[in-house]
């Protein structure tokens, strides 16, 4: 006899079906897992001898074989550990066999047979529900798992609940989803005094979706205000919260199995190494882009980062999507992030207050280290000065992060709607995302407007992606003013933020 249990492998976020076959024959006492495993699935031998015997259940002096087909699919992870279990105990006819087929699998198990928290519980679920049979898991993950919708749901704390309630002598109750609690609460712009001009722009990245560069010396603010973008952000929708909490899944991020309504904010120091910024590992792991998913990335010291860990940010920035390749395949992860650095404006910091020994070297040194393509991708560029101590001492503005929230808020609805009778395919969510034909209809300026981004599209060098940027930022400028066309002003604010491609050249003497 063959007992047979459902579980899963993970490819990135794809969901690979995995049947746990286990047979108990005769021949001299061996417990053997095949079926491609790595480490961790091996050690479940020892994990699942010691759980059953905190059972009062000792194996059988048998040949014990345990395959997880498809063999030719790498086995990762500890969470094969309650399968193997459960499809033991019905091929010891401890369990009836049948009654396990109509569930999904998967969960950790300690010593003394009770379960802990493994990753990958929500995907699971949800290919569980398309379908149409149960999930069992560790009690920490019930929670996640009841985001999956109408499925059945056994999150038991230990081994011996699980074995109860499939022989009816305990009921295991059905877990609830749970949403996490903000972390940003507390954080307001009213905190940060003067620096309107980069408030102004904050409001803009936030209303569009647009990439943010800030330039300042130490102390002026550039950290602060990044920490309180979030707070100015709209919630998550449902089906991104769902999808950003497939990859924390994945990733082993979800807290108690709490998903989350507020937007990402990913901080990371700028020692972090390549695989740690854009996935990848032994495991092909996702790296803070993906985890900032709808979200916010802050890099600060921007040039202090890996070049090469920024270099590779240019694709997913266009695309929305990094691929990890590794020997064993491709992994691709969603990565549709908003970034925001900061830095200063050269190595010491000093070059805005004349006070730079090495000027303007210093600068030009230090800027460097960041390429034109990476610069070209981000829509605003703005210099945070140092607040005088005149601001410091005044009382804190009487705007704060409530009131500009509710402006982002009618400006991200009037892009809903201008972008809700897209197809699919192109879904589309902020004016960030927006390019081709679709920009083109949406963010063609007046005729003033139009004969102003020409001129200095050829004035300041613009590339053809800086071109459709300026657009972009525009039509943003509009839908915060509630306006359905784009006028001269919105242009002229947009161009304000651009970077010039090149410096720009003096005009020749007339």
């Amino acid at each position: 006899m063959v007992a047979r249990v459902r579980t899963v492998a993970f490819h990135g976020v794809e969901v690979i079906e995995v049947e746990t076959q286990v047979t108990i024959v005769s021949g001299l006492p061996a417990f053997t897992v095949v079926g491609l495993p790595d480490k961790a699935v091996a050690e479940s031998r020892e994990r699942v001898r010691a759980a059953l015997a905190a059972l009062g259940l000792a194996l059988p002096p048998k040949r014990i074989t345990v395959n997880l087909a498809p063999a030719d699919v790498a086995k990762e992870g500890s969470h094969f550990d309650l399968p193997i279990a459960l499809g033991l105990l019905a091929a010891m006819d401890v369990l009836p066999a049948d009654e396990l087929v109509s569930y999904t699998v998967l969960g950790e198990l300690a010593l003394d047979g009770s379960l802990t928290n493994v990753a990958g519980v929500l995907l699971a679920a949800l290919a569980a529900a398309t379908r149409g049979c149960g999930i069992i898991c560790p009690a920490a993950c019930g929670g996640e798992a009841a985001w999956a919708g109408d499925v059945e749901i056994i999150a038991a704390p230990n081994l011996l609940a699980i074995v109860n309630h499939i022989k009816g002598t305990q009921l295991v109750p059905p877990p609830d989803a749970r949403l996490a609690a903000s972390r940003s609460a507390g954080l307001d712009l009213r905190d940060v005094k003067g620096q309107e001009c980069a408030k102004r722009a904050l409001e803009i990245a936030a209303a569009g979706g647009h990439n943010l560069l800030m330039v300042g010396p130490p102390g002026a603010g550039k950290s602060m205000l990044a920490a309180r973008l979030p707070g100015i952000l709209p919630p998550l929708e449902p089906g991104e919260a769902l999808e950003l909490g497939m990859i924390q899944s994945v990733a082993g991020g979800l807290r108690n199995g709490e998903l989350t309504r507020e937007r990402p904010f990913r901080d990371p120091h700028h020692s972090a190494s390549l695989p740690a910024l854009v996935g990848g590992g032994a495991r092909a792991r996702p790296g803070e882009i993906s985890l900032a998913h709808q979200g916010v990335l802050f890099l600060d010291e921007f040039p202090e980062f890996n070049r090469a860990a920024l270099e590779a940010l240019r694709q997913p920035l266009e695309t929305g999507r990094v691929s990890v390749a590794r020997a064993q395949g491709h992994v691709t992860y969603p990565a549709r992030f908003q970034l925001i650095a900061a830095m200063n404006p050269c190595r010491c910091g000093r070059f805005a207050e004349s006070a730079c020994g090495r000027a303007p070297r210093c600068a030009e040194d230090y800027q460097a280290r960041l390429s034109g393509p990476l610069l070209d991708r981000i829509d605003l560029h703005i210099d945070v000065p140092a607040v005088p101590s005149a601001d410091l001492a005044l009382p804190p503005p009487a705007e704060g992060s409530a009131a500009v929230a509710r402006r982002v808020a009618a400006a991200r609805t009037r892009q809903a709607a201008r972008y809700s009778a897209l197809p699919a395919q192109r879904r589309i969510r902020t004016n960030a995302e927006a390019d081709g034909a679709l920009l083109d209809e949406i963010a063609s300026p007046e005729a003033g407007g139009r004969a102003l981004l020409l001129r200095a599209a050829e004035r300041l060098r613009l590339s053809a992606r800086g071109y459709h940027r300026v657009l972009r930022v525009a039509r943003t400028l509009a839908d915060l003013d509630g306006l359905s066309g784009i006028e001269r002003r919105h242009v002229a604010e947009a161009l304000s933020y651009r970077r010039p491609a090149a410096p720009i050249e003096s005009a020749p003497p007339s």
